[in-house]
């Protein structure tokens, strides 16, 4: 059986000369290489979704890919598709960097430039035990082989349009309906989860920072288990401990928890740091939330265009979720998509505080009646997301499911 290899380069010149070897290899077949991170990722999570057999036995990523630094995207495939071996291509083979592959999750590393010899040995060693890994997965061993869970962010458009209240909602709805899900804060400084939901637990996101490797053990040591049995992952209480969380810590707890839970939903707060916008661009789908008014209008606006600018998530693959909605007002969603270039949630969350005022000031907003007609939109968002496990027979959440389809599909096939 051929060796199915699939190179991640992004240097043109690069793509030529390391295609070429592969497709000199006895029984390789190299596929179509992958110029970027993102690509990557969503290339081995389409064909994960099929099967495992469907994924390459070996991947070569080289040093320059981007955006994601090439150990930090080794880390990811690592914990999402294990069945696959990593091989990386670079100009530094010193121990130390030896080494830091190896704690990444790599199988092997080959030096540029490359030589035959050296090249075979290692794709055809990390193709054996791509092979060994899956037999065993054929046999029912209980290894992570999936495409991930859903990462869902949630961001404001600025400070106090309710983004925590639906971060929070949307990790309730997709926990009721019998999927394992994760809640997040990852707003560093000023974050309110725990307050939220009456709860006081010393751990943190911090205490992940500093880990290069988080096993479950670590990570379930990190997280607090709600009575609604939402994991939570709070932010720090001492805001200013909030910068030990880079980018690339954010990115290892969030491929962490994505690898062990099926909804991972991400409170992002309304300012951008490095988490955050790590957070973003790693995300299925990304919301942004606002009210029907100018000010946040032009806040959403602003943060889209921001976005854009640092490459973190384009317009159209973001989704503005309108809260405070009522049919009286001048702003209606349809305006909102016009101005902002986004896409917009069908469900529109209706201006009702008198519901929420008294969970709120209890910090007890996982007891919202089931009445209120603020939880019922907010539970329907997480239907239109695809975060509600379908009900068998169910046409209503058989059409959720398909839309949350549809944001992984504008996720992996672009706009």
């Amino acid at each position: 059986m051929p060796t199915r290899i699939l190179p991640a380069v992004g240097d043109a010149d690069a793509v030529r000369s390391i295609t070429t070897l592969l497709s000199q290899l006895p029984d390789a077949e190299p596929v179509a290489p992958v110029v970027d991170s993102t690509q990557l990722v969503d290339t081995l999570a389409r064909l994960a979704a099929e099967s495992v057999d469907e994924l390459p036995e070996v991947v070569v990523v080289h040093e320059r890919i981007g955006p994601v630094p090439a150990l930090e995207l080794i880390r990811e495939v690592a914990l999402r598709f294990p069945a696959v071996g990593v091989i990386l291509v670079t100009s530094d083979a010193s121990p130390g960097l030896f080494q830091a592959a190896m704690d990444y999750g790599a199988r092997g590393l080959v030096a540029l430039p490359l030589h035959y010899d050296e090249l075979a040995n290692r794709v055809q060693a990390v193709a054996a035990w791509s092979v060994g890994v899956r037999r065993h997965l054929g046999a029912g061993v209980d290894v992570f082989t999936g495409v991930g869970g859903t990462v869902v962010t949630v961001s404001g458009a600025k400070g106090g349009v309710g983004a925590t209240l639906t971060a929070i909602q949307l990790a309730l709805a997709a926990q009721a309906s019998g999927r394992s899900t994760a809640l997040v804060d990852m707003d560093l400084q000023t974050g309110d989860i725990a307050s939220f939901l009456d709860v006081q637990f010393r751990r943190s996101v911090v205490d992940l920072a500093a880990i290069t490797d988080i096993s479950p053990r670590v990570l379930a040591d990190a997280v607090y288990r709600h009575d609604t049995g939402v994991a939570l992952l709070l932010a720090p209480g001492e805001g200013e401990r909030g910068e030990e969380v880079t980018d690339r810590a954010a990115r290892q707890i969030v491929s962490a928890l994505r690898s062990r839970y099926e909804v991972v939903v991400v409170d992002c707060g309304a300012q951008l740091g490095g988490a955050g916008a790590a957070a973003v661009e790693m995300a299925d789908a990304a919301l942004l939330v606002t009210t029907p008014d100018v000010v946040a209008v032009r806040g959403a606006k602003r943060t889209v265009r921001m976005w854009d600018r640092l490459q973190i998530r384009k317009a159209e693959e973001t989704t503005v979720v309108v809260n405070r909605h009522t049919r009286g007002t001048e702003i209606q969603p349809h305006l909102v998509q016009k101005i902002t270039g986004t896409a917009v949630a069908g469900t529109a969350i209706p201006a009702n505080f008198k519901e929420l005022q008294g969970v709120v000031d209890a910090g007890r907003v996982h007891e919202l009646d089931n009445k209120s007609t603020v939880k019922q939109a907010l539970w329907a968002l997480a239907g239109e997301l695809g975060l509600v496990k379908a009900r068998e027979g169910s046409g209503a959440h058989k059409g959720r499911d398909r839309g949350a389809v549809s944001f992984r599909r504008r996720r992996e096939l672009g706009p």
